[in-house]
């Protein structure tokens, strides 16, 4: 919608003199709207958008061009982009009915061209972004997106706006290794467990992390340690010298959340993951 204004002046005999100003509105025949399947992201994740645009008016609007400012905000003076257009991810459908896909320029910002919006009907722009190194990944962090909708038949551009929140979840790997690699009968031998927290939120009790491992060859003797903590068999963990099978009691796995820094020059995000250590110690 927008408003225009209107006010004459009459001149008569070397005198003028000013009506009233009058006032309109231009009614928007587009209607935009923007909306993220996921709701929410996690830094390399694909994020899918559905732009859907509505023809209230009696005559087809040609030729758009869909504007797409992948999330872009201001850095130190530059903009940088949280959002990365997914090559061959764009879909287009008129009232319904597939389409061939626009043209399409990857920007940023991200282009969609020559869309065509039916008289009383709709076009849905279907695609995806991912979330790159410039996405704020602590709790708290969010993107917001808009796509700006101009051309012939348009009063002014229309827009649309959507917001994803970052995911507030663990994210969390394990990897082993075994100390030392080559042994004889009757050795004492250990494994080192480390498992990463890359996610914003903090493993705890609640969570219920079990680590379980069967030792082949089985282990007699278990010392464990948990972050440099001994732990004790029954309370902390379980072993069964018959079968190997070594297991930790659940809510005992507690990991710290990873912490997150911006680089002051380029704007990248980068993590330092959380770390917790399990060490099992036997005999073979």
């Amino acid at each position: 919608m927008a408003i225009f204004t209107n006010q004459a002046t009459l001149t008569y005999n070397g005198s003028s003199t000013n009506s009233n100003i009058a006032y309109g509105e231009i009614l928007d025949v587009l209607v935009a709207t923007k909306t993220a399947v996921e709701g929410s992201y996690t830094p390399g994740q694909l994020v899918t958008y559905v732009v859907t645009l509505r023809n209230t008016g009696n005559v087809p609007l040609t030729g758009l061009v869909v504007t797409d400012n992948l999330g872009g905000y201001d850095f130190n003076g530059t903009t940088v982009y949280p959002l990365t257009y997914e090559d061959g991810t764009v879909a287009l459908f008129t009232d319904g009915i597939p389409q061939t896909a626009p043209t399409v320029t990857a920007g940023p910002p991200l282009v969609f061209s020559n869309i065509t919006v039916p008289a009383g009907g709709d076009a849905v722009i279907i695609y995806q972004a991912r979330a790159n190194a410039y996405a704020n990944p602590a709790v708290g962090g969010t993107i917001d997106n808009t796509v700006t909708i101009s051309g012939d038949g348009l009063s002014a551009p229309i827009t649309a706006t959507e917001t994803v929140v970052a995911n507030a979840e663990p994210m969390l790997t394990i990897s082993k290794s075994i100390t030392p690699a080559q042994v004889v009968d009757n050795d004492r031998v250990t494994y080192t467990f480390v498992i990463q927290n890359s996610g914003n939120q903090a493993v705890v009790a609640t969570d219920d992390a079990v680590i379980t491992d069967t030792f082949n060859p089985i282990l007699t003797a278990l010392a464990v340690t948990f972050n440099g903590v001994p732990w004790t068999q029954g309370a902390q963990y379980n072993y069964n010298e018959a079968t190997g099978l070594f297991s930790t009691v659940p809510g005992q796995i507690l990991v710290p959340a990873a912490t997150y820094a911006q680089d002051p020059v380029t704007g990248a995000y980068t993590a330092t993951p959380g770390i917790a250590t399990l060490i099992v110690t036997g005999t073979i």
